[in-house]
């Protein structure tokens, strides 16, 4: 559904972003237009995709059942979580954690950055920096300070523990045939699938 501009509470505001004091809570897809962005004071939290033509920003956390997709930055005061991927042509930024099912990517010229651990099962991919475990409001472990991913595909780890769990495959059958296949060729095939 694209955002309905009459939605209990949503306000535009004068940069033309729109705003919506409290939760945001949408049982399928949710898209805003091209030119605009999202911002909600709560929660957003969607069983299916969550695209915006510029930025999504969350005062708690961002939620999709299955992607996560903006055409500037993402930004969550606490996680933001994603089944299949979670894409920005921004920045990528979450108080807690970062968690998606297949890839995160950042923009060109860009970090992604989590108060605790960043992972993935595809690709991570970001122009800069990126920090995990920068938790300022308690002691960590190790394992929440953890960028775990496939592999990292440009950018530099400034501060976290990477962790590349390098190529898993899965074997599939076809037409009686076992076939093995990288896991990120196997999530693709899943999603043109469905």
């Amino acid at each position: 559904m694209i955002l309905d501009k009459n939605y209990k509470g949503l306000k535009k505001i004068e940069n033309g972003d729109y705003v919506l004091e409290g939760d945001l809570i949408v049982d399928g897809d949710l898209k805003v237009e091209l030119n605009d962005s999202l911002v909600v004071t709560g929660t957003i939290e969607v069983s299916g995709y969550i695209e915006a033509g510029r930025s999504i920003e969350a005062g708690a956390f961002i939620k999709a059942g299955v992607y996560i997709k903006a055409g500037g930055y993402i930004e969550a005061g606490w996680y933001i979580e994603a089944g299949w991927y979670i894409e920005a042509g921004g920045y990528i930024k979450a108080g807690g954690y970062i968690k998606a099912g297949g890839y995160i990517k950042a923009g060109w010229t860009y970090g992604i950055s989590a108060g605790l651990s960043i992972s993935c099962k595809g690709t991570l991919k970001f122009g800069l920096k990126a920090f995990a475990g920068i938790c300022t409001w308690r002691n960590i472990s190790d394992e929440e300070k953890t960028i775990t991913c496939f592999k990292i595909e440009d950018g530099v780890v400034e501060y976290g523990i990477l962790k590349e769990t390098g190529e898993s495959k899965r074997t599939i059958e076809i037409d009686g045939k076992k076939i093995e296949i990288s896991e990120e060729s196997f999530q693709a095939l899943k999603r043109s699938l469905n």
